[in-house]
């Protein structure tokens, strides 16, 4: 698999992984809640798939080479794409589903 590749595999599993917060209802995918999921568990399941797919990342970036060195910019950009991959959940869920 060539590095473009790769770098597309991240970027969809990035996708996924934000979005699936808001579009179930099950804490984790796992375990079903007796009410509605709260804002905080979606944001903390939001941080639980950010690391979860930067550790991804991180394992296939070793798998081609050397790492390359991520200073505290390289996080706040890859969150904050992160956060606007996760935009069509929550526009979903907070404002069309009603």
């Amino acid at each position: 698999m060539t590095t473009s590749n790769l770098a597309w595999v991240v970027i969809v599993l990035a996708l996924i992984t934000a979005n699936l917060p808001f579009l179930s209802e099950r804490l984790f995918l796992v375990r079903c809640l007796p009410e509605s999921k709260a804002l905080a568990w979606r944001l903390a399941e939001l941080v639980v798939g950010y690391l979860l797919v930067g550790g991804i990342a991180l394992s296939l970036e070793k798998s081609i080479g050397q790492n390359a060195p991520q200073g505290w910019e390289f996080y706040a950009v890859t969150g904050t794409l992160f956060v606007t991959l996760a935009f069509p959940g929550f526009v979903y869920r907070y404002l069309l589903k009603r």
